[in-house]
């Protein structure tokens, strides 16, 4: 694991509770510093969603999102 430099240290106290944003001068991406505790909690939230898209998708079928009329709306759907 890198542990932080002082510059790192001193923007992530003076954020408070907010993310930091840190940007790489040679690829210009950008990287958000988050405390574990914070990024833990996004990630469980995120995997509770992906678990829930196939019983959404099934009430979307009973919904009438099967009717061949909605097929237009595929060509957005990024699985494809």
């Amino acid at each position: 694991m890198t542990t932080l430099t002082p510059e790192q240290r001193q923007e992530i106290q003076g954020a408070g509770e907010e993310p930091v944003r840190l940007a790489d001068p040679e690829t210009q991406t950008e990287y958000v510093i988050l405390r574990a505790d914070v990024y833990d909690r996004i990630r469980a939230l995120a995997e509770d969603m992906r678990a829930a898209y196939p019983l959404a998708m099934k009430v979307f079928g009973q919904d009438g999102w099967d009717d061949p009329q909605m097929d237009e709306y595929n060509v957005l759907d990024p699985r494809t």
